[in-house]
């Protein structure tokens, strides 16, 4: 997500002599959509859903209940058939096996690791919210204590890509809450993520996934204890699964397929195409766009999308299907879009952050890439997707934390506040609540 300064929008004479832009060739791999055309694709954008998941609940709900019922027996069961888990092999990674896989990687990505995972916790730590206390009025203290769950799960996905970044993010702000039970499921773990992990000192790592992982997570087996909250992205077989679990255990949100949008005006069409292919390429469904005020500079980047993803199949996938550069008026009105569809990534000029409303995470300028934010700079790359990001941001020390009200009334301060309160309980018909109020009241 990008930058720049404005131009003016082509003129209608102007669209129709490139053949209408706002029809892509045939070969082109994103479509240029402007004037009315945009803003009916922000509108179907917008009202987007969830990802649908009606299709392998019932699949899922079998495999939750299943292992609800019979634990490591059905557990194993599906590790053995989808994750490759050997008869005698244990779900818990031995921690010599972790140990030994940061001895083994290259030195450049224990570094790497290394330097994420400082920039991550520095980070997590500035976000610790602090207890505090404070005289309301006279005789009366109110503030807040602050107390780390006391479990979490973290999943770590381990299919097309694994993402030994998603251990750092998940585990780290966890430690920095002060969670004393970590655990970490992850199927067919890579070296990386066993790295990550050994580093990190996480000393339960289970290598499981799916659904399967999740219902262990949320109702606990012999072998993996149960957890006060999930969290981590996954398939929508994870997806499904949380969200069948959430009434009995926490999770953070039900996230989709990745989201990014770029708005500039004069930006380096390099950096801005770069941005949406790099988004694109986790997955096929993932919905990427360019928001643009410049027709001159719309075409620059689709071409350069054209090329970057030559060898990038998954990345034209995703864009040919759901991808498009959208041409507005105004600066203006690409916020108001932006704001609109509520995006998980968005990148835009500095001069512009003042109006983003709904954003999972904000990329400011023409050298920040987005992959910063999903590895090295510090912000969590567990973001909302499907425009969840309307309510809430991304994954955050917050998310391991209770927030406690905490209050104390004096002598004095029973006397400035038991009348209204008195008041109050009688309006609302709770006798009991006012003579709460009275007896101290007539002690004081």
């Amino acid at each position: 997500m990008i930058r720049k300064k404005a131009r003016p929008v082509a003129t209608k004479s102007n669209a129709t002599k490139s053949k209408t832009m706002s029809e892509a060739t045939s070969h082109d791999v994103v479509r240029i959509l402007e004037d009315d055309a945009a803003a009916k694709f922000v509108n179907t954008v917008a009202g987007r859903a969830s990802t649908d998941l009606a299709d392998i609940e019932l699949v899922v709900r079998r495999i939750v209940a299943d292992v609800k019922g019979n634990g490591d027996r059905a557990l194993r069961r599906y590790a053995a058939r989808w994750d490759g888990l050997k008869k005698s092999e244990p779900l818990l990674v031995p921690e010599d096996e972790l140990h030994q896989a940061w001895e083994q990687i290259a030195p450049d990505l224990r570094q790497a690791i290394e330097h994420a995972a400082g920039n991550i916790r520095r980070y997590a730590e500035w976000q610790l919210p602090a207890e505090w206390q404070r005289e309301i009025e006279p005789g009366v203290t109110v503030g807040q204590l602050v107390r780390p769950l006391e479990s979490i799960g973290c999943y770590v996905p381990g299919g097309r890509y694994p993402l030994p970044s998603t251990v750092l993010m998940t585990v780290i702000p966890a430690q920095v809450a002060g969670v004393r039970e970590i655990r970490v499921v992850s199927p067919k773990p890579a070296q990386a993520t066993l790295a990550a992990a050994a580093f990190l000192g996480v000393r339960e790592f289970y290598r499981v996934g799916g659904a399967q992982a999740i219902a262990a997570l949320a109702y606990g087996t012999k072998e993996i204890p149960r957890v006060d909250k999930i969290v981590g992205p996954g398939n929508r077989y994870v997806t499904a699964a949380k969200k069948l679990v959430a009434f009995d255990c926490a999770i953070e949100f039900l996230a989709g397929p990745t989201e990014a949008i770029v708005i500039s005006e004069d930006g380096d069409p390099a950096c801005i195409a770069s941005d949406l292919v790099a988004q694109a390429e986790h997955d096929p469904d993932t919905l990427c766009l360019f928001i643009t005020t410049s027709l001159q500079l719309a075409k620059k980047v689709q071409n350069e999308i054209q090329e970057r993803t030559r060898t990038n199949p998954i990345a034209a996938q995703s864009l040919s299907r759901r991808g498009a550069i959208l041409c507005f008026d105004s600066l203006v009105r690409a916020i108001e879009a932006s704001n609109r569809i509520a995006p998980e990534h968005l990148t835009l000029p500095a001069k512009l952050a003042p109006l983003v409303l709904h954003a999972g995470a904000v990329f400011l300028d023409e050298f920040t890439p987005q992959a910063a934010g999903d590895y090295v700079s510090g912000p969590n790359h567990v973001l909302p997707t499907a425009a969840m990001a309307r309510v809430r941001g991304g994954l955050s020390v917050l998310d391991f934390v209770r927030i406690i009200g905490c209050q104390k009334v004096s002598r004095e301060g029973i006397k400035q506040i038991g009348p209204p309160g008195i008041t109050l309980a009688m309006a609302e018909g709770l006798k009991g609540h006012a003579e709460a109020f009275r007896v101290r009241c007539s002690h004081a």
